[in-house]
């Protein structure tokens, strides 16, 4: 193989125009594409920034000609010459540097390549786990070269942001006490500590907080964090923050920093004016409204509550759903006369697996109705129903009984579903929006307790303070999430900095003062010195990036993404380890019976 020696490109191939005509070059890059014709051969050179198009002419020089004669797809070539003006009739207007091409005067062959296994082309259409598997393939793709950039873009826009805000960007460290709260952690034995263990972050936040007690005022990081649970296609292993918290400051700071980032980012990346403020929607108004503390509301289908109107209608399943506590709601789909019955039974298995245990409807039709419950209601029920819902002639009303929180996920999940189906989200629509007032606490079956809803530094609302020992299920959090098209993108709070009032929290969620301080120690030994009022918040900053790109998974905007087992398919990560390695660790195996 040839090598660079005594060359030095000159730019990368996208950036030359019909502004560097005559002038002499060196390009380097891959082998996109090569045409023989005879006494001429045409090779497309491609890198990140697009392709040029370089001639050899047998004319010229034989001895370069035979040599580009061997050229194949992804070969990678250094190339001199001077650019050239295209004939008229090969102008290609679809490529920007479609009116020019280099007239080649010296070719080394940098690298060889076998026949590449997947197609380095753009928008490909090969399965998704070949592609993983060959990613350094794969990210040659120019749409993939895109996506990079755009993930570098709003990075170093957050950097430049928060930096003209005067926010320090502080490393917190990736090796750090185990504090199980939430997600599970992902372990590090440690050689030095025989039977002691790191675990991997699951977010900066107790060290922000720190940060905030030393008095940094305003802290910023692009930040890895890992949790080890199981993923869907908006999740992975180990994710990327953009992570940040303020001393000083109340919600609506926090919220009006974010906004500025936001209204930023779409300025510079989609050249969109965002208009600001953002709505804010409490979480119930949230639940009640679209059953999602993640409301999209580019569309309709809001959930209606029925519960006092069949309060005590003779349908057992409505009226018992309603005494023991729960309610029955509704959605009304405009145009929805035009399902089927089979599509309708669809629907019914489609809310199932969100634990309802079904889907009553009613369709409107010119002269009757159609309807799954119909039979069990008098008339003037029927028609209350259908004035609640403004259902009218061609609408279907589909109705959910059950305890709150499954009707909330149940016709959550459907609406979004139907607008899909329906084509019901208008396209190129952006739609951002703040939920606030979450609860501080929720409810855990599996543990049989109260558990925080965000995590236990959040700031009650004041006004709810009293209500910790008592009512927890009525306490309402200083905290906020930012909605990006029915998709969770940040959130935060503002957090806890009284002693007494984290003692409190800390007794509500079950913990007793020695396992508070088990777990938590250092953080409430460093809140007797001092803490300012403080709350923050994260971005996902591989959804933000997924959502600005219009992609429905984040394995599109991560380079080395993992897949639904967390392993990576490239690396076959994770992988065995050596018997010398566990006995420096002292960990000693025992597989389950499947593993072994």
């Amino acid at each position: 193989m040839e090598t660079i020696k005594g060359l030095k490109r000159t730019r990368r191939c996208g950036e030359f125009t019909v502004a560097d005509v005559g002038s002499t070059v060196t390009v380097m890059g891959w082998t996109q594409a090569y045409r023989n014709l005879g006494g001429v051969i045409f090779v497309d050179l491609r890198d990140r920034s697009g392709i040029l198009q370089i001639v050899f002419n047998g004319e010229d020089n034989s001895e370069m000609f035979d040599k580009a004669y061997t050229i194949r797809n992804e070969f990678v070539l250094a190339v001199t010459g001077e650019i050239v003006n295209r004939a008229p009739e090969i102008v290609n207007d679809k490529l920007p540097t479609g009116a020019i091409e280099l007239k080649a005067t010296e070719l080394r062959i940098l690298s060889k390549s076998e026949t590449p296994p997947i197609y380095i082309e753009e928008n490909s259409n090969v399965r998704e786990d070949v592609r993983l598997k060959y990613r350094y393939l794969d990210l040659r793709r120019p749409d993939m070269v895109r996506l990079m950039e755009l993930r570098h873009r709003v990075c170093k826009l957050a950097r430049d942001y928060y930096d003209e805000n005067g926010f320090l960007e502080i490393e917190t460290p990736i090796l750090v006490k185990s504090t199980p709260e939430g997600a599970r952690d992902y372990l590090v034995p440690s050689r030095v500590h025989p039977g002691s263990f790191y675990a991997l972050p699951q977010s900066p936040q107790l060290y922000k907080q720190l940060l905030m007690v030393s008095g940094m005022d305003r802290y910023f990081q692009i930040a890895k964090c890992f949790r080890d649970e199981d993923l869907r296609a908006d999740r992975q292993p180990e994710f990327t923050q953009i992570d940040l918290e303020m001393s000083f400051v109340n919600e609506e700071d926090v919220m009006t920093m974010n906004e500025g980032f936001m209204k930023k980012i779409f300025k510079e990346v989609l050249g969109k004016d965002l208009q600001t403020p953002f709505r804010r929607i409490p979480y119930k108004e949230a639940m009640d409204r679209f059953g999602s503390d993640k409301p999209d509301t580019r569309f309709g289908l809001e959930l209606v509550d029925l519960s006092e109107i069949v309060k005590d209608c003779e349908f057992k399943v409505f009226a018992d759903t309603i005494k023991n506590g729960g309610s029955v709601r509704a959605i009304n789909l405009k145009g929805g006369n035009s399902l089927s019955r089979r599509d309708l039974d669809g629907l019914v298995e489609f809310v199932k697996t969100y634990k309802a245990k079904g889907l009553a409807w009613i369709v409107v039709g010119e002269n009757e109705l159609r309807s799954s419950i119909a039979k069990f209601f008098k008339q003037e029920e029927i028609d209350a129903i259908l004035s609640a819902m403004n259902a009218e002639v061609g609408d279907a009303v589909l109705i959910v009984a059950d305890k709150d929180q499954v009707v909330y996920d149940a016709l959550g999940a459907l609406r979004l579903e139907l607008a899909k189906r329906f084509n019901l989200i208008p396209e190129g629509s952006y739609d951002l929006l703040w939920v606030t007032e979450f609860p501080q606490f929720e409810y855990s079956e599996e543990e049989d307790r109260y558990v925080a809803k965000h995590h236990p530094f959040t700031m009650p609302m004041e006004e709810d303070i009293e209500l910790l020992e008592t009512e927890p299920q009525n306490v309402r959090a200083k905290a906020y999430d930012m909605v990006f098209n029915g998709n969770e993108v940040g959130g935060g709070s503002i957090r806890i900095n009284n002693t007494e009032l984290q003692a409190k929290m800390f007794k509500a969620l079950g913990f007793t003062e020695e396992s508070a301080n088990e777990r938590f120690g250092f953080l409430l030994e460093a809140f007797k010195y001092g803490t300012p009022p403080h709350g923050g918040m994260a971005y996902g900053l591989d959804r933000l990036v997924m959502l600005l790109a219009g992609r429905d998974s984040i394995r599109d905007v991560i380079a080395f993404p993992k897949v639904k087992d967390a392993s990576e398919v490239m690396s076959a990560a994770p992988g065995a380890v050596d018997e010398k390695q566990l006995r420096e660790l002292c960990i000693k195996l025992e597989l389950p019976e499947e593993n072994k």
